[in-house]
């Protein structure tokens, strides 16, 4: 469980993934530059839970192996970010990005490198606006690869903490007639989320002012 101090209350939670589906509009523009073809992404929810509950999160819906693009991002709030896939679904995801034209075993030559990239796009969106919005800049790494199941992407091993808490996010995530299901995690420890909290509340505030009315800013 996330206690009281560190759980974003409502509003914090519906600006963050106002933020976040900002990012993934932008990333979604990037995509259809890339393919050619029209892109959908959105991001309907968000939850803030631990590790556990985010590994059972994934384990309710998907019973494959995931494939997972990470990024760690580093600043006034560090961590790990993961877009996450069934991955019977990533060759259908390659051939969505590369319009189809490519054969099974095309696919699955060039998987890594277009899993890669469009993670890349994808993650570079939400963090790079979430970043840009709260002005507040951070060092994204190159993107990596990783397979397995939902318990070993939320432990693999990083400098955070135990008590790590998770971003839990559903994508909706169309190209062209396509359905692509997916996830993105953004695994922090507790003071960057509390950090991040703060961040979000100002930016609240800079949004709305303190009396609850819309201004520009």
């Amino acid at each position: 469980m996330i206690g009281t101090s560190i759980a974003l209350e409502e509003l914090e939670r519906d600006a963050l993934t106002e933020l976040v589906n900002i990012g993934v509009s932008r990333a979604a523009v990037s995509l259809r530059t890339m393919v050619g073809e029209q892109v959908f992404l959105s991001v309907p929810s968000l939850q803030v839970v631990d590790r556990v509950m985010a590994a059972a999160l994934i384990r309710e819906r998907e019973c494959d192996s995931l494939i997972a693009v990470r990024q760690d991002f580093e600043g006034a709030f560090s961590g790990r970010a993961l877009l996450i896939f069934p991955e019977a679904n990533s060759l259908e995801l390659v051939r969505a990005v590369t319009s189809g034209e490519l054969s099974g075993k095309e696919a699955q030559e060039i998987e890594e490198e277009a899993l890669l990239e469009t993670g890349n796009i994808v993650l570079n969106g939400c963090l790079g606006t979430i970043a840009n919005m709260l002005r507040k800049p951070l060092t994204i790494s190159l993107p990596q690869l990783l397979r397995g199941d939902s318990q070993q992407l939320f432990n693999v091993s990083t400098s955070l903490t135990d008590h790590g808490v998770v971003l839990f996010l559903y994508i909706n995530f169309a190209i062209s007639d396509r359905d692509i299901r997916g996830y993105i995690a953004m695994i922090m420890d507790l003071p960057s989320l509390q950090t991040l909290k703060v961040l979000i509340a100002e930016f609240i505030e800079h949004i709305i002012g303190p009396e609850g009315v819309a201004h520009e800013g």
